[in-house]
């Protein structure tokens, strides 16, 4: 009975020092799990309404993970992500209140961690100010923007992502050169095994707007 009220006292502060990293690989796989579905609907599912059913789902997932684990940055950033992608399927009407609930789950995201998910929040608050009309219409900001992606690129300077939305902001402005530079970059970065549908069809998006760039 000794041995084991004191194996017992041995094993309890073990336990309670591995619960933190077993929540957080929990939140990185939660986490995942919305990235991949996400990808999967960007590149593999058909149909527009079938799309915004989709995402209407993912929308309420990645609702829950953030609940899930309050005060983290990775949650916030792709329920962001996922809010934008549905502001830019939406009609008209819904775009712009879409747009500024991602917006501001972004810039939560950001106060928490601006460094979190290679610089995720930085890049996806930069896309949006860089698409969304400016003033008088509503509040997108090129200046902001230009910052925003800048520092998402120190974060992850020879990413995929980072290169390809920093190409698209250049292409926006009419910096064909810099924006085939960054784009060409992308295309270099090493394909990540682990997400190999995001893989595919941004590394297609990226030709696309290399073609358009001539």
């Amino acid at each position: 009975m000794l041995k084991r009220v004191l194996l017992g006292s041995v094993l309890a502060p073990v336990l309670v020092a591995a619960m933190p990293a077993l929540a957080l690989a929990d939140m990185a796989s939660d986490v995942k799990a919305v990235n991949d579905g996400w990808a999967h609907i960007s590149y593999e599912v058909k149909g527009s309404s079938t799309q915004t059913k989709a995402l209407d789902n993912l929308a309420k997932q990645a609702a829950t993970v953030v609940a899930r684990y309050p005060g983290k940055a990775e949650p916030l950033v792709w329920q962001g992500i996922i809010v934008s992608e549905q502001a830019n399927r939406a009609n008209f009407f819904h775009k712009l209140g879409l747009a500024t609930r991602a917006r501001d789950i972004l810039e939560k995201a950001y106060a928490i961690d601006p460094r979190a998910a290679d610089g995720g929040a930085a890049m996806s608050l930069g896309v949006l100010y860089f698409k969304v009309p400016g003033s008088p219409l509503a509040w997108g900001d090129d200046a902001k923007a230009g910052k925003l992606l800048k520092q998402a690129l120190a974060e992850d300077p020879d990413g995929l992502d980072a290169n390809y939305f920093y190409g698209d902001y250049l292409l926006d402005q009419g910096d064909k050169a810099g924006a085939k530079a960054h784009l060409q970059k992308a295309l270099r970065a090493p394909h990540d095994a682990a997400r190999p549908v995001w893989d595919a069809g941004r590394r297609r998006e990226v030709m696309a707007l290399l073609a358009k760039a001539g």
